[in-house]
């Protein structure tokens, strides 16, 4: 028995390790792009909303060949009907009438029926509307992926902010201790004044609060992360790839010559196969004023007994067999068929605006995204050169102040100086890493 309970424990031990491993990844960008094609919400709809055209493509195919149904009719005549005949046909007296029945009390019958449709113009069309339908699915799904790969840079960019403003700030949390600490000993020893001692409090104070609210924002940026990537929000992630790292990789100036063919982004084929779609609907409404051709056949058998003993081999059944062929011509429909393709035209020439609209809007969204890409990289120079002069300031400042020739207020102003630069440095190179994946959205840079 103990030793049973012993190889239990073990085994959920085991179980246990296992899982917690599988709730730890570690991802480059590139890799969390990839994980997320495969695992995101999104993506797995548009995936079943392909495998859903793909069965609606068939069901429309199949409608036009051979169909086989089949039925089994079982009556039992709790009451016969009863029939009145001339009583002098069974000599009875004339003028009267004798009360019959006719037929047995129960019957069965079974029949198989095979039905083809051999013309009708608007399943020819259907045949064509249903590859259509299979086209946009997948096409929908190609745009969702290239909605992904800004979503996953977007999150993965917004984590590596956090880390790095949580680095920032755990740095300068350390350096203003260090600097109220021989403020305070300065005090003590009657060389400066409780203002500067007060100062640098309300300072470090600042710091803690924006140090534990970015502790929580972090938090949050891991838990959008894993929502973006398909994941539970607290799966565990280590990231790779650094800020620092990514800002090189994604200064990528070649971009901003890059030529944009409209005719490839998906965006345009969608509006095409909208286009398509209208036109092929106008052209079903059309085919609904030809006629529709169709044949069976159907074979059968019945039999009849007083009694339910169907199944004895001394039972009786009679075959029956039907071939057949049917032609429905459309007539008049009260002008309803013409209105019905009069709304199908105006809807094709709906979506043939809207074409027009989408190729202008595409090329203002390339161009503004070139020159949001070029100006984020612009404001990162910028934001680089103000860092390194904040950071010399903030440095001068220090020796200033406990050398006796500054303020607590100028350095608070270097201080917080310096912090509004380090803060414009890493979100200009969020912007970056942002703006570059608009850019490859807008120009429908192929998922590597």
């Amino acid at each position: 028995m103990k030793k049973a309970i012993y190889i239990t424990c073990i085994l959920l031990s085991v179980t246990l390790v296992k899982a917690q491993q599988q709730k730890e990844m570690s991802l480059s960008m590139q890799e969390a792009i990839n994980y997320a094609i495969k695992n995101n919400y999104n993506n797995k709809v548009a995936l079943n909303d392909i495998k859903a055209a793909k069965k609606r493509k068939w069901e429309t195919t199949a409608t036009g060949l051979p169909q086989i149904n089949g039925s089994i009719d079982y009556n039992n005549s709790l009451k016969q009907p009863v029939s009145l005949l001339p009583a002098e046909i069974t000599g009875g007296e004339p003028g009267t009438f004798t009360p019959v029945t006719f037929g047995t009390k129960q019957t069965i019958n079974a029949s198989a029926t095979l039905s083809q449709l051999l013309f009708d113009g608007s399943y020819l069309v259907g045949l064509q509307a249903a590859k259509t339908y299979l086209k946009i699915s997948e096409q929908s799904k190609e745009k969702t992926e290239i909605a992904t790969r800004e979503a996953i840079i977007n999150a993965y960019g917004n984590v590596l902010v956090s880390e790095k403003s949580v680095e920032i700030l755990e740095n300068n949390k350390k350096v203003l201790e260090k600097n109220l600490n021989d403020t305070e000993k300065i005090y003590e020893n009657g060389l400066n004044e409780e203002e500067d001692v007060e100062q640098l409090k309300v300072t470090l104070g600042t710091i803690e609060n924006a140090l534990r609210n970015t502790i929580r924002l972090k938090d949050i940026a891991y838990q959008m992360l894993n929502l973006a990537l398909g994941n539970p929000i607290n799966t565990k992630l280590h990231l790779t790839d650094t800020l620092d790292g990514l800002k090189n990789e994604y200064t990528n100036l070649s971009l901003l010559t890059k030529p944009f063919k409209i005719e490839n982004h998906i965006d345009f084929k969608i509006a095409e196969n909208d286009l398509e779609s209208k036109r092929l609907l106008m052209l079903v409404e059309k085919s609904k004023a030809l006629p529709r051709l169709s044949a069976f056949l159907n074979y059968g058998t019945a039999a009849n007994a007083n009694s339910f003993y169907f199944f004895n081999h001394k039972q009786d059944w009679f075959q029956s067999s039907i071939l057949g062929v049917s032609l429905q011509v459309p007539i008049f429909s009260s002008l309803g068929r013409s209105a019905r393709t009069a709304q199908a035209k105006i809807a094709l020439e709906s979506a043939n605006v809207r074409l027009e609209e989408t190729v202008e809007r595409l090329n203002l969204a390339a161009q503004t995204a070139r020159s949001n890409y070029q100006l984020s990289i612009e404001n990162y120079q910028t934001a680089e050169k103000n860092l390194n002069l904040a950071e010399r300031i903030e440095k001068k400042q220090q020796i200033k102040f406990f050398e006796g020739v500054s303020s607590s207020f100028e350095l608070s102003q270097a201080q917080n100086q310096l912090y509004t630069q380090q803060n414009n440095y890493i979100n200009a190179i969020l912007n970056v890493i942002a703006n570059k994946a608009k850019l490859e959205t807008a120009l429908n840079i192929p998922i590597q």
